[in-house]
């Protein structure tokens, strides 16, 4: 016994150190723990804003070296951002490094380049990521905030695709209930302008395309009494769009406006009382608290067409003053000349289909009966087929393409045209005549064939929209 308690001692110091060592593991473990804890700490909005607004400093060291260390693919869209709006060269160009570093992502010359990339990549974002979005942008526009302030949950669209447009709400002013001259009265268009013109309840109006370039939206009545309509005319110079909406829905009428921003190169509205954002293209609500209350817009037709053409087919028609109450260049093809004449786009989307030119314009088509089908004929195609029919769904349709452009779409109701003087009368194939209105084609027997809603588009800015649109050219 007594040897082997002498055995046993000899190994007693070992035993006392191993002691001391896991105590001592014990007791620093948690310190160390929480040493990692703070150096990893992930980062929340509140850093990325702070960098943004950050001159030179310590600050962004800390920051930079907390993103490095806590990096997740959740923090792109807003290092993009941070990238695009800070202060600091040095963040600028920090924050182009850890990008570059972290997404392996070599082709960004600009920032184009990367929300092009982004948006090509599964939505990744972090859970205050529209809070971001309402404090950065509220620095530039107050009213910005609320666009994004705890919505999160509510966007029907990637937030990550929301772009500014670099204007404050409503920095584009919209015409509202503009003053409107006969045709006689004026005295600026000249046959060869471009007019977008609209007929509702029996009155003929045209907006010519220099006016409303520089307001991309216009508010108007058309009727009186129990039988007014009031309506807003949204112009994306951007895609090339004009949209014709009812802006009464349910009863309920709504007063929009441009936001400022943009989804896909198309504008974002805006609506006054809930200030959720809206669609453009779809006339919904996509962000906001009116999201998933079942609102959408009824669309209605709008030709693009001459003046003289408009004219020569409606003399009663009322035409924009240039009184508008701002001061401008309404000079035809001033208002965005430079952005017309290229190909280029100003602001990018995820896609690049080139079946198209980019700003080829199209005949967009979609209907209510079809919600998943939209279809996109080239313009120049309809040119050399002035009676077109196709379907949409279960949707059967005619465009009738007259010889200033100007395209117009009606249900044919299995009436077949095989002629049209590409001006004012179709024949179909019993030989009957047919007038061609804007409300509908009429035969002489009083038939009538309804008109169905349609716009014009620029290829990309529909194909960015709709990008599994069917597309005939």
């Amino acid at each position: 016994m007594l040897t082997t308690a002498r055995i046993n001692l000899r190994f007693f110091p070992r035993i006392i150190c191993f002691i001391c060592v896991v105590l001592l593991l014990l007791i620093t473990k948690p310190w160390l723990a929480l040493a990692d804890s703070k150096a990893a700490k992930p980062l929340t909005q509140a850093d990325f804003i702070q960098l943004i607004l950050a001159e030179e400093g310590s600050d962004i060291d800390a920051i930079m070296g907390r993103l490095q260390t806590s990096w997740s693919h959740k923090y792109v869209p807003m290092a993009i951002e941070t990238m695009g709006y800070s202060r600091s060269p040095r963040v600028r160009q920090d924050m182009q490094s850890v990008l570059l570093e972290k997404t392996q992502y070599t082709h960004a010359e600009d920032i184009n380049d990367w929300y092009h990339w982004l948006w090509n990549q599964s939505e990744s974002i972090t859970d205050d990521y529209a809070d971001f979005k309402a404090e950065l942008y509220r620095h530039i526009d107050p009213r910005f905030e609320r666009y994004f302030k705890g919505r999160q949950a509510s966007a029907q669209i990637r937030l990550d695709e929301i772009r500014w447009g670099g204007v404050a709400q409503d920095g584009i002013p919209p015409l509202r209930n503009p003053e409107m001259l006969s045709a006689e009265q004026q005295d600026y268009l000249e046959d060869s302008h471009v007019v977008f013109g609209v007929k509702i309840n029996g009155e003929a109006r045209a907006y010519p395309k220099r006016i409303l370039a520089w307001h991309e939206m216009f508010t108007d009545t058309f009727g009186a009494g129990e039988q007014a309509e009031p309506i807003a005319g949204v112009y994306c110079t951007l895609c090339g769009t004009v949209i014709i909406y009812k802006t009464r829905h349910n009863g309920v009428e709504h007063t929009i406006g441009t936001s400022g921003f943009l989804y896909r190169s198309n504008k974002l509205m805006y609506d006054n009382a809930t200030q959720s954002l809206w669609s453009t293209v779809r006339g919904e609500p996509v962000v906001g608290p009116l999201v998933g209350q079942g609102i959408a817009l009824e669309h209605l037709s709008v030709v693009t067409t001459s003046w003289g053409e408009w004219k020569r087919r409606h003399p009663d028609t009322k035409v924009l003053s240039l009184n508008t109450g701002h001061n401008r260049d309404y000079g035809e093809g001033v208002a965005y000349n430079d952005y017309f004449s290229s190909d280029r786009l100003m602001f990018t989307t995820p896609f690049n289909d080139t079946r198209l030119k980019n700003k080829r314009e199209v005949l967009a088509l979609r209907f209510q009966g079809a919600p998943n089908t939209q279809l996109a004929i080239d313009t120049e195609f309809l040119n050399d087929n002035p009676i077109f029919y196709e379907r949409v769904g279960k949707q059967e349709f005619v465009v009738i393409t007259d010889s200033s452009g100007a395209n117009r779409v009606y249900q044919p109701d299995g009436v077949r045209f095989k002629q049209y003087d590409q001006q004012d009368q179709l024949i179909d194939s019993d030989g009957n005549v047919w007038r061609v209105t804007e409300e509908a084609l009429i035969a002489q027997n009083g038939l009538q064939l309804k008109r169905l809603p349609y716009h014009r588009a620029f290829w990309f800015g529909w194909h960015a929209a709709y990008p599994k649109t069917r597309l005939i050219k």
